[in-house]
């Protein structure tokens, strides 16, 4: 059933290097399938089923003939020199590559796997939804027919020790992000573009024309999106998603699934049915006179600019987090031309935003430590028909659990504002 996965692994000494919902996955998988093969789980942490534990658990890989890495593990100090890593996300490429479409991208990749899948399922295909939008991929091996068409949303960490690629790949963007695990821009960087690294000619690559440079010589077959016009067919006004990125992801969802076999006519009128996601962009609403908007997936400061462009009126700005070392100078910038009358500040990220602001002398500029503090100011100066928008630029690891729990902070004091 999955005899290329198998095959991979038969025979071999097998360590599962992380022991979150995939290496979990991972592991139910071998149990199920492959009963009599000898494999264990290393994880810094002594939870029940981990044999290596402790701050020296990565040495565990030197014991074993093939690792299966999970996405939250970095390995970027450590030397891999003779060890054979795959992954979950390599192992399932290997054997269900001609039925997968693959998107990535620093931001959008989301909203843009939601939209496929929600194009497909409209128009009666069977769609399979896995990856980074929370399911692993071992998880629906069994649901897949000869005829379904699997949507796998794919994270730089799920890239990084591949060697396969799905058939049609779609790179939306590639901006700094997660320095912290890759160590510099160039290792990220590399780990998005295997996405496309190992297509053949029969495949096709869908990435943004200013990504040309950086992939053009990886692959025989490729498509730029931005270059298909279908601006006399979509009404712009009706798109649930709003702003000139999310329309850009709105162009790479119908061109992946016209690539995939799909007629992208016959889509268009799902996408005024598609339902957009939490934390991107989102209306809150309007409480007290002031509209909230919550776009706390925004961890990069192009997101922000994003964010600013699609509204274009923003009167209250709350940025910063933890800081990951990423260049805040554009955002600066924007700033700069695009003034905001408030702008409110927090975290290590947002102290070096801050200094580089201090020049924006048309705005009020403020640091808080806590959700509840910068709502205070909000209630203090806010006046009738404001926009208060929520886009950090920043990871959100500092004060919440993720990005989820920092919108959610956002949304339940909006909804309280001016009561």
């Amino acid at each position: 059933m999955f005899d290329l996965i198998l095959n991979r692994l038969r025979g071999k000494r097998i360590l599962i290097l992380g022991f979150g919902r995939e290496g979990r996955s991972s592991l139910r998988f071998i149990e199920k399938y492959m009963p009599e093969a000898t494999v264990a789980v290393a994880d810094k942490n002594p939870i029940e089923g981990v044999k290596h534990f402790g701050s020296e658990y990565l040495d565990a890989m030197y014991d074993y003939d093939i690792v299966i890495k999970t996405p939250g593990i970095s390995l970027k100090d450590f030397d891999t020199k003779g060890v054979e890593i795959t992954s979950q996300t390599d192992l399932f490429f290997s054997q269900f590559h001609a039925q997968t479409i693959g998107i990535s991208g620093t931001k959008g990749k989301s909203t843009t796997t939601s939209l496929i899948f929600h194009l497909l399922k409209s128009s009666g295909r069977d769609a399979i939804l896995t990856g980074n939008i929370g399911i692993p991929c071992f998880d629906i091996m069994e649901e897949i027919k000869p005829e379904s068409i699997v949507v796998y949303e794919l994270s730089a960490h799920q890239l990084e020790y591949v060697h396969n690629s799905p058939r049609v790949g779609v790179l939306l963007n590639v901006f700094e992000e997660h320095l912290d695990h890759f160590g510099s821009f160039e290792r990220y960087k590399s780990a998005k573009i295997n996405l496309l690294r190992f297509m053949g000619e029969n495949d096709t690559a869908i990435i943004h024309e200013s990504l040309l440079n950086d992939a053009l010589d990886l692959f025989v077959n490729n498509k730029v999106f931005s270059l298909f016009d279908f601006d006399d067919e979509i009404d712009r006004t009706a798109l649930p998603l709003k702003g000139e990125h999310n329309y850009m992801n709105v162009k790479a969802a119908l061109l992946a699934c016209d690539t995939y076999g799909v007629d992208y006519r016959e889509l268009i009128p799902f996408l005024y049915t598609f339902k957009p996601l939490e934390h991107r962009l989102e209306p809150v609403g309007t409480f007290g006179g002031v509209t909230f908007y919550n776009d706390s997936i925004s961890t990069i400061p192009q997101a922000a600019i994003s964010a600013c462009e699609a509204l274009q009126k923003v009167d209250f700005l709350l940025l910063g987090g933890m800081d990951r070392g990423i260049d805040y100078q554009p955002l600066a910038d924007y700033l700069k031309t695009h003034p905001v009358e408030h702008l409110l500040f927090t975290g290590k990220a947002g102290e070096r935003m801050m200094q580089l602001m201090d020049g924006i002398s048309t705005a009020s500029m403020a640091f808080y430590s806590t959700m509840d503090e910068a709502f205070a100011y909000i209630y203090n100066h806010a006046k009738q028909g404001d926009v208060v928008l929520l886009s950090p630029a920043a990871s959100s690891y500092d004060l919440y659990k993720n990005f989820e729990e920092r919108g959610a902070k956002f949304k339940q004091l909006a909804q309280q504002f001016g009561q």
